[in-house]
């Protein structure tokens, strides 16, 4: 399987997975550095292109990532690197690389290695719903591979050396990517943001460091690497996100006891203007379709699939948008390109469907 093959697949977090009504997916990345060899920050591009095809190498032997597929960041197109990061298999930062930088993929892109990102290597792994252990221990299984093959710079009292100080020790980044829709409306995620980051985790928005929260949708992390296990910064965070998992259900029972017409206005309004909207943008388009997944979930939309949704969170994605127009759009023209498509797509697996809403 190429890269372009493995774009036209459905993403890995697009299925359904334990409390995924607000837990979206889940992901566990390592950071990791070969001892011996100069971080990608300081190396040239001859010694990182040395790294690269080492690890190319290597990763092609892992059992755990077969069927594998790797390539030289050279060798994309700005398109399909585009298309790489908004399906969160590589960072802003690995997108802008070129030679001597890769990125490789098991098949079903649960999991993903970036090679001469920021670390020599930075490995996930990423699932649907509230999966974090499990994350964990797939991407351990590699790490465990992998490291039988080469060795790490390591040091006893510091643990794993790696670029960024803030992730010295685990090397290990845990997160959920969450739906709040029923916070929001009730005016309650503020404090509860607040009160999650007073205790060490970092909140972002839907692609990471510096983005916003459009959708109502959250990555949840934490910060701490060192002086902690792995499998308790993993137990941790699950920890806090059936906290959240709880404080959201209770947000929309509230909702609907106490804001039914509030509820039921935001609901019916995305309805309308995600089927017949012919202008959208990327901020409107997500803010919308948060609001169909909220009254999918809560039962007051029955003929609509919540997965034709979660696909829809990525395919009006710019990257995804040119690839399925076969051509660049200029900024207007994706506008008119996501509406046309949200309005097909909906209208299609409305008909699909015995036609029951509460909605009307």
């Amino acid at each position: 399987m190429t890269i372009r093959e493995l774009i036209q697949q459905p993403h890995v977090w697009m299925t359904a997975g334990q409390e995924s009504a607000t837990v979206v997916s889940s992901r566990v990345r390592l950071a990791r550095n070969l001892a011996g060899a100069a971080f990608p920050g300081w190396a040239g591009e001859l010694e990182c292109y040395r790294v690269w095809r080492q690890l190319n190498g290597l990763l092609a032997e892992l059992p755990t990532l077969r069927p594998l597929v790797a390539t030289g960041m050279e060798e994309l197109s700005d398109l399909e690197r585009g298309l790489l990061f908004e399906r969160h298999l590589i960072s802003g930062e690995q997108a802008g690389k070129g030679r001597g930088s890769g990125v490789a993929l098991r098949e079903d892109e649960s999991l993903s290695l970036m090679v001469n990102e920021e670390d020599h290597l930075r490995m996930q792994a990423l699932l649907p719903g509230l999966s974090l252990r499990e994350c964990w221990r797939r991407i351990n299984a590699v790490d465990t591979e992998l490291e039988g093959r080469v060795t790490y710079a390591f040091a006893p009292d510091w643990g794993y050396l790696t670029a960024c100080p803030s992730n010295i020790g685990t090397g290990i980044r845990a997160s959920v990517m969450l739906h709040l829709p029923g916070l929001t409306l009730m005016n309650e995620l503020e404090p509860i943001m607040k009160g999650i980051q007073k205790i060490g985790l970092a909140v972002r928005g839907l692609w990471g460091e510096g983005t916003e929260a459009n959708g109502n949708m959250l990555q949840v992390s934490n910060q701490i690497t060192l002086g902690e296990t792995e499998d308790q910064i993993v137990a941790h965070l699950e920890q806090i996100a059936l906290e959240i998992v709880e404080y959201e259900r209770s947000a929309r029972e509230r909702l609907l006891e106490k804001r039914e017409a509030v509820l039921r206005d935001h609901v019916g309004r995305a309805v309308g203007i995600l089927t017949q909207a012919h202008l959208l943008s990327s901020k409107e388009a997500l803010d919308w379709l948060s609001g169909l997944r909220l009254g999918i979930d809560m039962e007051l939309i029955r003929n609509l699939d919540r997965q034709v949704v979660d696909e829809l969170f990525l395919l009006i994605q710019p990257a995804h948008l040119q690839w399925r127009e076969g051509r660049r759009l200029k900024p207007a023209e994706r506008d008119a390109a996501r509406a046309t498509l949200v309005r097909e797509r909906l209208k299609s697996a409305m008909k699909r469907r015995p036609r029951s809403t509460n909605n009307e």
